[in-house]
């Protein structure tokens, strides 16, 4: 299952739309043409959001159509026609546009980033270049333009790096650096080398001695493989003590994304420290492997821990858990004053005694931590999950069922309990109790967007149930249609419902927001099918150079022979 938490607006609220609605039926009492509809708007719009409730998203907005012109509402207009947008229904999108245009004509930002997205989608490339123009005319209004270039990539593909060049030969792009970065960020994102090579060109000209360029630089330079280049551009922004706080945090980043987890911890070394800071410099270290960097840290921060500072002593104790120094580690927690961080010290510590083997000093003190009155809910709660987590890694399958079902009688219906119940039963090949579990959780929160995408993905991955798997995935992209993990999802069943070639072109526009396994898994899965074999090997070692022991690229591997 992709991670449903990669997780935009959620639905309309269903108390201030009947508000809303109540309204726009009494202005509808006193306006004649209006009254001759045969459409009773509030009825219309409560259709509208069942069907939305219910996945059924071209109904959805059919219904918000015939409710924002029996009510002459562009708010309703609007909502019809972003909802037809995403269930693909662009006959549909453009006639709910063009009655919102008619009942608010002054045209705004969004309605104009619409009408270019209508224009890309449709493959017209003269509306498309007329709109993005008007778009980049405004002030901001790059923003919008690049929200509706990215909304086409993998649909209209082409078409998008056309727009994209002729933006860039224009220079029509206004002098924010923000801006620059967010068209050279697709343009790398599209694989366009020569244009992302006259972008930074650009930038450099137009923001010299800018550290954010010399960093925008280095980023495409090893997103596009040049990592010796990469390098040369972070060494050419100077000496990094010298750098504000954000930006050197930003460099260590990127060192971080070369694989030099070591030179990113002594970046974020240099200046002022906080606990932030010092907590950073601890996980590159450990990531490098620098024992030694972690021990001189170690002794750095007691030499401050005099003063009972709760922030501290936890980081003392991290990283004594770090070194395996777990006698120290379990003293630090031990001595975390107050009363607010004693749920952290006290889970942290459970999972030293654990580290230690010695599982049932662990779980005892899981057990206390999970009964103390005077600790938060959401502490007690984090004991349940923390001992399900730890026989999990154990292979204890009973004693993590045992743990789920111990939260959830002392905490019935917790979403946080039952999403991770849920995922644990899936891992476990136990698709009904699966499906229970998440159900139950969007009873409780029916717009719960990671509820949404996770139960749809699994019926859709798991089970040929695929109609209802894409009700469940449209309510998610109505509230998050940005959502790398929730377009993956949306493309992966259409793969399933035997639409391979509409599928790509989600999968591609997933991939391009997100470099994740199972979206190259699945990409992988799904050229290949189509018979572009070296391509789908391509995204097949992407997949396992992010994870090599992903669940979906296992299972791509295993369905194709590839």
């Amino acid at each position: 299952m992709p991670n449903p938490q990669r997780s935009g607006s959620r639905p309309f609220p269903l108390v201030a739309l009947l508000a809303a609605l109540l309204a726009c039926t009494a202005a509808v009492a006193g306006n004649p043409v209006a009254a001759q509809t045969r459409v009773d708007p509030l009825e219309a719009s409560l259709a509208g959001e069942f069907a939305l409730q219910g996945g059924l998203l071209p109904e959805a907005a059919r219904h918000y159509l015939d409710a924002a012109r029996a009510a002459q509402d562009p708010v309703l207009a609007e909502r019809a026609t972003r909802i037809a947008l995403l269930a693909d229904e662009d006959a549909l999108a453009r006639e709910a546009y063009d009655t919102w245009q008619a009942l608010a004509p002054q045209p705004s930002l969004e309605a104009r980033m619409v009408a270019a997205s209508l224009a890309l989608r449709a493959g017209d490339k003269r509306a498309a270049r007329r709109e993005l123009r008007a778009l980049l005319a405004e002030p901001d209004g790059w923003r919008p333009a690049l929200t509706a270039l990215v909304g086409a990539v993998g649909r209209q593909q082409a078409l998008v790096v056309a727009m994209l060049e002729e933006i860039v030969a224009r220079d029509a792009l206004p002098h924010q650096l923000q801006a620059w970065l967010g068209f050279g960020g697709l343009a790398q994102r599209l694989e366009q080398p020569k244009l992302v090579d006259r972008i930074v060109q650009q930038v450099v000209a137009r923001f010299p001695g800018e550290p954010r360029v010399a960093l925008l630089r280095a980023q495409l330079l090893r997103e596009g493989g040049k990592l010796e280049e990469a390098r040369a551009a972070l060494a050419a922004l100077g000496e990094p003590a010298q750098l504000p706080p954000t930006l050197r945090w930003a460099l260590a980043g990127e060192y971080d994304a070369l694989g030099d987890p070591g030179k990113a911890a002594q970046v974020l070394a240099l200046g002022a420290q906080d606990e932030a800071m010092y907590a950073r410099r601890a996980a590159l270290l450990d990531k490098a492997g620098d024992k030694a960097g972690l021990t001189a840290l170690y002794e750095e921060l007691k030499r401050g821990a005099t003063t009972p500072n709760p922030m501290r002593r936890l980081l003392l104790g991290q990283l004594a858990e770090l070194l395996e120094r777990h006698d120290e580690a379990l003293t630090w927690y031990a001595k975390v004053p107050g009363e607010r961080m004693q749920g952290a010290a006290r889970l942290r510590a459970a999972n030293v005694l654990h580290a230690m083997g010695r599982p049932g000093q662990a779980f005892e003190a899981l057990r206390a931590l999970q009964a103390d009155p005077e600790l938060t809910d959401d502490d007690r709660r984090d004991g349940y999950l923390l001992e399900a987590e730890l026989r999990q890694k154990a292979k204890d399958a009973n004693g993590e069922q045992e743990a789920y079902a111990r939260g959830l009688a002392a905490f019935p219906d917790d979403p946080a309990l039952l999403y991770a119940r849920g995922l644990m039963w899936e891992r476990l090949d136990q698709i009904g109790k699966a499906e229970a579990d998440l159900r139950r959780l969007l009873v409780i929160d029916p717009d719960n967007v990671a509820a949404l995408n996770a139960l749809g993905y699994t019926l859709a991955d798991r089970t040929d149930r695929y109609r209802e798997a894409l009700e469940l995935i449209d309510r998610a992209r109505v509230a998050e249609p940005g959502n790398a993990a929730i377009i993956d999802s949306y493309g992966w069943v259409l793969f399933r419902l035997g639409k391979a070639r509409a599928a790509l072109d989600h999968l591609r526009h997933a991939y391009a927001l997100q470099q994740d396994p199972d979206i190259a898994s699945h990409l992988g899965q799904v050229l290949w099918v189509l018979g572009r074999k070296e391509e789908a090997r391509k995204y097949f070692d992407d997949a396992r150079r992010l994870d090599p022991d992903n669940r979906s690229l296992q299972r791509a591997l295993q369905e194709t022979g590839a």
